[in-house]
């Protein structure tokens, strides 16, 4: 398609996506469970959700919300109260939480890979009420000295030993009929809804605040710009506790029209012939399951072959799998994004420009007012100048992005609705950053702007550090290293060598047989500079990422190269010799002491 072609197309889906959502402000109690009943109404019969073990029709969705909703207010859970869910991906997992925030109650959508003191410490900074949890999590329930079942009322799906109580047994009996305003009483669009946890990548979750009026922009929002119809079914192998694979990707299908095929997981092995078999026209990705599938073996351009994808939609595709995933699966459309749970703006690249996380269209920038500001790579904060303002990021220049949290009496920028944890919420908060009184949301992303307003990502602050006097972006380094030969999957972060300034880089990957210790030296002496070169190389069998695919890279950074601590390869580039030299005990002691140098 012709750049002019494209750019028609993007201007058609930010129509699209405005048109949707201009509506939503008039209606304060016009929420999603609302327009769920409504949808009902419309479609009945027809799939809502869809998955191997059971299937929900939009009728049937509803009326199984109005069950939970009626076990709610039957619990005596009032408005504000809180509900934590703790469950697998299946077309409950939706139901429940619309039917409860209908009535008000918020739902804690807990990360169901979270065990232990990560578990208990985002229930804690909720208060719930009460849990709901999937039969396949009672052990966590009962587990531990203090069990959660013994200080929370617990209801379980399926059969629940004591103390737990059946929620299937509970429900039985409940009308599935809508709850007219004597039933209960309707929250508005400003009220809170859910709570959204944050990956807890670089520390405990936070839990994010979500109201209706958020989940009802992102709903229409995304519809329109996908361009959803009740002919698209589309593929959701995303976490539900999560704000893509549980808002994003369902309710922009539903109220579109469309189905929703509901996996617990992603399987590379199974991806395609399910696309296939499910007649899926849209795939909700992260970058790294394009990557998984970029990655895949030779032939597996014939098992998706046939398939009826006519977009995929996401975020963190890296450019360098782009191209590679597009064509090779002769996918017509990309749609990447980037956006936050508690953001106060997002990006859309919805001209398919590879590489880029998106922009905002000048039309649009009154309205969400972003800046990149120049940040201190030692101090993690955006710089000032003489006169205490933030300093703003030339075309090309890397800096923090920050949104404009808007002002009652102007609208400009978006609310910030923040998290559980006041504390955590004005941590996020930069005030005074152009002109007093002002306040931008932190995003925690550096990111560069090209002269045509398409952003860029770059790193996390905290992931780029500083060696020799550079500054160095594991994401940009991890990027090259990803593309060397027999390495299947990298992690780069920076450890620090007593008696020298910043942090050395390191990376943690996976090798093939191809890898070559030699060869791959020599491949990254002409694509990386040598302070962005990892001075010590870690080769681990696989790669822990969160639930949803981010890498946990803080356990590494942690151990940082010490030989006694970590049973994996490691290797040192020695300067002497320049190539990457076996890592023991004494070599690390005269790292220690000086004696080699860096």
């Amino acid at each position: 398609m012709s750049q002019m072609g494209r750019s028609t197309d993007a201007k058609k889906a930010w129509v699209r996506a405005l048109e949707r959502t201009a509506a939503i402000e008039r209606s304060p109690r016009r929420t999603l469970p609302v327009i769920i009943q409504e949808l009902a109404e419309r479609h009945e019969s027809a799939p809502a959700l869809t998955s191997p073990d059971a299937a929900l029709s939009y009728r049937a969705l509803a009326q199984s919300a109005n069950r939970y909703a009626r076990w709610a207010l039957a619990q005596g859970l009032k408005p504000g109260d809180v509900v934590c869910l703790l469950m697998e991906n299946c077309p409950d997992y939706m139901a429940i939480w619309l039917g409860l925030t209908g009535v008000g109650v918020t739902v804690a959508l807990l990360n169901a890979h979270l065990t232990g003191e990560p578990l208990l410490h985002s229930m804690r900074i909720v208060g719930p009420s009460a849990v709901i949890a999937g039969g396949g999590f009672i052990e966590r329930l009962l587990a531990g000295p203090a069990p959660i079942a013994e200080s929370l009322p617990c209801w379980v799906r399926g059969e629940s030993p004591a103390p737990l109580r059946g929620l299937d047994q509970a429900l039985e009996g409940l009308s599935g009929e809508p709850l007219t305003d004597g039933d209960r009483a309707p929250p508005a669009l400003a009220h809170r809804a859910l709570y959204i946890y944050t990956s807890g990548t670089t520390g405990l979750p936070k839990a994010a605040v979500v109201s209706h009026y958020r989940l009802m922009q992102w709903s229409h929002w995304f519809a329109g710009l996908m361009n959803i119809t009740p002919a698209d079914r589309l593929y959701d192998c995303l976490p539900m506790y999560h704000s893509v694979g549980g808002v994003v990707a369902t309710g922009a299908t539903l109220v579109g029209g469309g189905t929703v095929v509901v996996r617990d997981r992603f399987s590379a092995s199974r991806f395609w012939q399910e696309i296939r078999e499910e007649r899926c026209t849209i795939f909700q990705y992260i970058g790294e399951l394009c990557r998984y599938l970029a990655n895949s073996p030779a032939g597996t351009e014939r098992e998706a072959a046939g398939h009826a994808l006519r977009l995929a939609c996401g975020n963190g595709l890296r450019a360098e799998v782009w191209e590679t995933f597009q064509s090779r699966f002769g996918i017509p459309q990309v749609l990447e994004y980037y956006a936050a749970t508690e953001g106060t703006f997002s990006l859309y690249n919805c001209e398919g420009r590879v590489g880029s996380i998106g922009r905002i269209p000048p039309f649009l920038s009154h309205r969400y007012p972003v800046a990149l500001v120049r940040s201190d790579p030692a101090s993690e904060t955006p710089l000032r100048d003489a006169q205490g303002r933030c300093i703003r990021c030339e075309p090309e220049e890397t800096g923090e992005a920050i949104g404009r949290i808007a002002k009652a009496e102007s609208g400009a920028g978006a609310d910030f609705e923040g998290y559980a944890d006041p504390e955590a919420t004005q941590r996020k908060v930069l005030r005074e950053a152009f002109e007093p009184g002002d306040a931008w949301y932190r995003t925690g992303d550096l990111m560069r702007r090209d002269e045509q307003g398409f952003y860029y990502f770059v790193d996390r602050i905290g992931d780029t550090f500083r060696w020799k006097g550079e500054n160095v972006s594991t994401t940009e380094v991890a990027s090259v290293l990803a593309s060397c030969l027999g390495i299947s999957d990298v992690a780069v972060y920076g450890v620090p060598v007593p008696g020298t300034e910043g942090r050395a880089g390191m990376a943690a990957f996976v090798v093939g047989p191809q890898f070559d210790l030699d060869a791959f030296r020599r491949e990254l002496s002409g694509k990386l500079p040598d302070y962005a070169r990892p001075v010590f190389l870690r080769i681990v069998p696989t790669l822990d990422v969160t639930g949803t695919f981010k890498l946990k890279k803080q356990e590494l950074a942690s151990q940082g190269f010490d030989p006694g601590r970590i049973n994996d390869l490691l290797y040192f580039e020695s300067a002497m010799t320049g190539r990457y030299m076996p890592l023991d005990a004494g070599l690390y002691q005269r790292i220690l002491q000086g004696l080699e140098r860096l």
